[in-house]
This record gives C-alpha cells, structure tokens and sequence, in this order.
C-alpha cells in the first residue's frame, strides 16, 4: 500500500512534464534559433530526448518498473518505487539523504550549466556571421567549429548522469551519431561556399574537442 501511494504521489504528474520539458526546450530554443532543416533536426532530437526524459521523471518510471525485480533483489533497503529513487546512481552507492545534494546531482548540474553557457556563447558569434554572411570563427568558434552540438551533448550527457533511463541511454549514443553526421555536413557546406578560407580555419581549429595548450606560435 505504501509503494502505491508513493507511485501514485511521485508520478503521474503530467503537468510537471510539459512544463519542464517546455521550460529547457524554450531555453535552448531562444539560443539557436533553428532555421534550417538540418538546424530543426538537431534541435528536435534534443527536445525529444528531454520530453522522453522528463517523462519518466514525472509521468511514469518505465525505466524503473521494467528494472524493479533486479533493482530489488540487489538494493533491498531501496524504495525504488519513491520519486527520489529514480536518482540511481546516489542510490547505488547508498547516498541515503536528499538525493538532490547528492555528488551525481551536482555533477550533473556542472555539465548541463556548461552546456547552456556553451549555447550562449555561441549564439551571438553565429548569428552575426549569418548577417554579414561571413565565417563565425571568433569567441567560442575560435576553439571548436561546432559548439552548439557539443553544448547539446553536454546537456544531455548532464541529465543521464542526473536521471538515467533506458531510453534516454538508448538515444543518447544515436544522437551523438546524428550530431557527428550533421557536423559532416554543415563543413560540406560552409567549404563550399567560403573554400580555402574554411579550410584554414578547420586545419587550425577542432572540430568538438578544444586544444588547451597554447600553440607554438603564441
């Protein structure tokens, strides 16, 4: 009776899904301003990965009723059916307080607040080279020539530390395949419109992976 009243007071609450999943969607949204198809398509796979995430942290725990007989046999001190159990990895290693302090929640919020500042960052560089249809290779884009899909990544990457799920860790490897072809082609692209400037700026600049040491020119 109790498992059924905390299920039953931990989700369901639907209401709680569409604002949330709105509230980070809206937010990466007013950051890169999707315009064309392949700009729609990497931000619709990310608001679909935070709308299936925040699902199953509101709505219904697929996740934790599909893994509840071996969640229980291996950890049976653990309610798993209790909202604050969906935070796994402070229950596997028995952080037994507010799991909202918990190490994994902390971290999770480190990479997701990059990830965000990551988007702010470059949102200003990109949209005034699409004014002044030129290269965006100043601020942020001086370091890597795709920040926004790594700022994705890192949100994303963010949250499953936070609150894993099956489908959530199913998507995540398949986004970043998306992202890693989506990068491909956006360089296709932009060489051919801007040529050897393009390729100077790609022989100088990584592609996702910033280089933290100075050059030896510098």
């Amino acid at each position: 009776m109790t498992d059924a009243t905390s299920t039953f007071t931990s989700y369901g609450l639907w209401p709680l899904v569409i604002l949330n999943s709105a509230i980070f969607i809206i937010f990466a949204f007013s950051f890169t301003k999707p315009s064309s198809a392949k700009d729609w398509k990497s931000f619709g796979a990310f608001s679909a990965f935070i709308i299936a995430l925040f699902t199953e942290m509101y709505g219904f725990p697929l996740s934790i009723y599909f893994l509840s007989g071996w969640l229980s046999s291996r950890f049976p001190d653990v309610n798993w059916l209790a909202h604050d159990s969906g935070h796994f990895w402070e229950m596997i290693f028995g952080w037994r307080t507010n799991p909202h302090f918990g190490p994994f929640h902390w971290i999770s919020f480190g990479f997701i607040f990059a990830g965000f500042i990551l988007l702010s960052s470059a949102w200003p560089v990109l949209q005034k080279a699409l004014r002044t249809a030129s290269l965006a290779q100043s601020g942020i884009y001086a370091k890597i020539r795709h920040p926004q899909y790594v700022a994705f990544i890192l949100i994303m990457f963010g949250f499953l530390v936070q609150w894993p799920t099956i489908l959530t860790l199913v998507m995540f490897p398949v986004l970043l395949i998306m992202y890693w072809r989506l990068a491909l082609k956006e360089e296709r692209d932009t060489r051919a419109v801007f040529g050897e400037a393009y390729d100077a700026y790609a022989s100088k600049t990584p592609r996702f992976i910033p280089r933290f040491r100075k050059s030896v020119g510098a």
